[in-house]
């Protein structure tokens, strides 16, 4: 892992698992700590993946909302690149100022959707990221774990181009975080995600102010 000040805490899970919400309850909850939660630009927001670049940015509509589906490998590089733009633009130099990021979505998506979901191969998939990441990864990776169906009907609205495939690939994904927490159970949770939004928030919080003492920060007032 690259030597940094910060920390990095990412939200993972299924599409409609709840991620967007409590990435930014636990951004709110942090910062009231006395936290330097956030980019420096843009503090006590959370860092979407694909995104938080205009390279990244333009990536994810390619990727989500493109007419025409790229092939599996495609996908997994675009992913890659988008990656890598935010790992030199943004957390590289705001971990190494100390601050503490919350992502919407990192690495471990990609080893769950295109390494596991659509067969590419986890160790794989993490190859071709290594480059990208120069040694960055998370402190702690929290896996909001529901059922797919919920998650997928929790989403609502018009699906983007992966949620469009409905169900059957989000119970891979699914299978496939769970293997990531079995394989990095240093850094990997899971967390109950199908309860009350404050009942998850609580277990969230939690993990990540371990992470956080773990990592020698100190609370604020």
């Amino acid at each position: 892992m690259t030597a940094r000040n910060g920390v990095l805490i990412t939200i993972e899970g299924c599409d409609g698992c709840g991620k967007s919400t409590q990435a930014a309850l636990l951004c709110e909850r942090l910062a009231a700590c006395g936290l330097p939660v956030g980019p420096s630009a843009a503090p006590g927001a959370v860092v979407r993946e694909p995104g938080g670049t205009a390279v990244g940015e333009a990536v994810r509509e390619l990727l989500l909302h493109a007419p025409v589906a790229p092939s599996p490998w495609t996908e997994a590089l675009l992913y890659a690149a988008a990656r890598a733009e935010l790992v030199d633009k943004v957390l590289l130099p705001e971990l190494s100022a100390g601050r503490v990021l919350v992502l919407d979505r990192f690495l471990d998506s990609s080893l769950a959707y295109q390494g596991f979901a659509r067969g590419l191969g986890v160790d794989e998939v993490l190859a071709v990221n290594a480059p990208g990441l120069r040694g960055l990864l998370p402190d702690l990776t929290v896996v909001l774990d529901v059922d797919p169906a919920v998650g997928l009907a929790r989403a609502g609205g018009r699906p983007d181009r992966i949620e469009a495939e409905g169900v059957g690939l989000q119970q891979k994904v699914v299978a496939g975080f769970a293997a990531l927490s079995r394989r990095f159970p240093e850094r990997v949770r899971l967390v109950d995600g199908f309860r009350a939004v404050e009942l998850v928030a609580a277990d969230v919080e939690a993990a990540a102010l371990e992470a956080v003492a773990s990592a020698g920060l100190r609370l604020g007032g």
